[in-house]
């Protein structure tokens, strides 16, 4: 997985974001399962609350601030790319939920990464069908990460 190309951006200063070692760990677990996509470039962008909230709402209608959004890249007619696309993440809601969650924060960054790759990658979870299909993949690679389900309610 030695052509991976991540654009780590931090549009806050925060020093308990992951490292771009980390990502890179995290999406090459998810790009080894898929090693026929040739897509291995993507931008993962840090940001506050407020560009998070701004974002959901212009692109997805929901005003407020969410953990991830994934914005897929599409290939301009006649050209390819090896763009996947940008995951937007909000340091905020993650560190809150992970408290919640009693979470370890980097184990809960890895499946925002991960989850949020894979919704680059095509994967989605709005049928009940495709949700367990990809709740089930993100059990299997965070697993290979040593982190355990995340969807499991203690």
């Amino acid at each position: 997985m030695n052509n991976i190309v991540i654009d780590r951006q931090a549009a806050i200063d925060e020093p308990l974001l992951p490292t771009l070692e980390q990502l890179t760990h995290w999406v090459g677990c998810v790009f080894s399962h898929h090693p026929d996509d040739e897509r291995q470039e993507l931008t993962i962008r840090f940001v506050d609350e407020q560009e998070s909230q701004a974002l959901n709402r212009d692109y997805r209608g929901k005003d407020k601030p969410t953990n991830v959004l994934s914005f897929p890249f599409e290939n301009p007619p006649g050209l390819t790319l090896p763009l996947l696309g940008d995951l937007i993440i909000c340091h905020a809601v993650v560190v809150k939920e992970a408290g919640e969650q009693q979470k370890l924060l980097a184990h809960h960054y890895a499946h925002m990464v991960v989850h949020g790759t894979l919704h680059l990658m095509g994967y989605d979870h709005i049928e009940d069908e495709e949700a367990e299909e990809m709740e089930q993949l993100e059990r299997t690679l965070l697993a290979e990460l040593g982190i355990s389900d995340p969807y499991h309610v203690p």
